[in-house]
């Protein structure tokens, strides 16, 4: 969803494509003064070293984005292309060292192209959930001690939120990773002054359950069961194919219903994958429900969609509203970005509506804290 997120601003700049998706678009926030999306840089880190240009022409082959947009925004995608690096966490000595050098590569991004703000937003693979309780690094020092040792081992998402905060940079998790859910990293956020966001982007099948769930709690319905199929293919149905990969994934989806509809539901939810589908994804759910004097009900949808093209412009919105939030004085998680996410940091509330409204209202707070 990178590269989409990277193409997609620069046909926005370009004047080539309307944001369609990106909710920061909408007139509810037409007096908010965010970054436009013409003026973010991209840069990064990649596993790959395929070239950012061949990417979006793949994007062009799964028929995610129109043919012939890649070269018309080539100069961009190749400006982008010179900010991305290989990741130091494979090659520095110890974690604390790569932590070091993250928090360099990011200091040296702002400085090269003049930037106020820089966003580090997490979306690379899912990863485990980690096979250990990480309390015992209760405080910051504890854990900046523990890092230049072998006596503590953090995920990568974990690694990049301390990278981040340690360079003043506002972090954003789109996946369902441990990254800054530590009470040390939360320390360090509120120690440098920093917003944090996540978890878990709200992109496809959960999108419309919280739409749905709170239907049925406010009609006074009795859902019984809801069961969820979801078909991926690409990466990211690669990733999720390894059990504990989709613990991770499948904890996150869960917490909605649960927290919406209460623990009496039975919630299952299936991944698997499918490598055809490529960029694209298939979720259908069946529910079993009760109404009045006991008559047993059925309701099934089916979404697909495109991954990456659903996921890249919430990833536009989110690096606007957190640096939005930067410049406002505000540190710490942002519950009140909850409406991107599955697995919301700070809030139980999980109705779309609900969210939408907070998040409108929150945007202009942070406008009038501004000026």
């Amino acid at each position: 969803m990178g590269t989409t997120a990277t193409l997609g601003a620069a046909a926005m700049r370009a004047g080539l494509v309307a944001p369609t998706g990106c909710v920061t678009a909408r007139p509810d926030f037409a007096s908010v003064p965010l970054t436009e999306f013409g003026d973010l840089v991209f840069g990064g880190h990649e596993l790959v070293d395929t070239p950012l240009l061949k990417r979006a022409e793949q994007l062009v082959d799964a028929r995610v984005v129109p043919p012939g947009l890649p070269a018309l925004v080539e100069r961009d995608l190749r400006a982008a292309e010179e900010e991305i690096r290989p990741s130091p966490l494979a090659t520095a000595p110890d974690q604390r060292t790569a932590v070091e050098q993250v928090a360099a590569h990011l200091a040296g991004f702002r400085h090269r192209n003049g930037l106020d703000t820089v966003v580090v937003v997490n979306v690379s693979s899912t990863e485990a959930p980690l096979p250990y309780e990480l309390p015992q690094h209760t405080t910051l020092d504890a854990l900046r001690h523990a890092l230049g040792t072998d006596t503590a081992e953090l995920p990568p998402s974990s690694l990049y939120a301390m990278a981040a905060f340690t360079a003043g940079c506002p972090y954003v998790d789109f996946t369902p990773s441990t990254g800054a859910r530590l009470p040390a990293l939360a320390e360090l956020a509120e120690e440098r002054r920093v917003p944090y966001a996540g978890h878990d982007g709200k992109t496809g099948e959960t999108l419309v359950k919280s739409v749905l769930a709170p239907m049925f709690a406010r009609r006074a319905l009795r859902p019984l069961s809801w069961s969820g199929t979801n078909l991926l293919g690409g990466g990211d149905g690669a990733t999720l194919a390894e059990p504990d990969r989709a613990d991770s994934k499948i904890r996150s989806k869960r917490r909605m219903l649960a927290e919406t509809l209460g623990e009496d539901v039975h919630d299952a939810v299936h991944i698997h994958h499918v490598p055809d589908l490529g960029d694209w994804k298939t979720a259908w759910d069946h529910v079993t429900f009760e109404g009045f004097l006991g008559a047993r009900m059925t309701l099934q949808f089916t979404w697909q969609g495109c991954d990456s093209a659903l996921a890249a412009p919430l990833v536009l919105d989110l690096a606007r509203l957190t640096a939005a939030a930067h410049r406002a004085g505000l540190h710490g998680p942002l519950a009140e970005l909850a409406f991107f996410f599955k697995d919301p940091l700070g809030t139980r509330e999980h109705g779309l509506e609900r969210q939408y409204d907070t998040l409108v209202t929150w945007a202009h707070s942070v406008s009038s804290a501004a000026s």
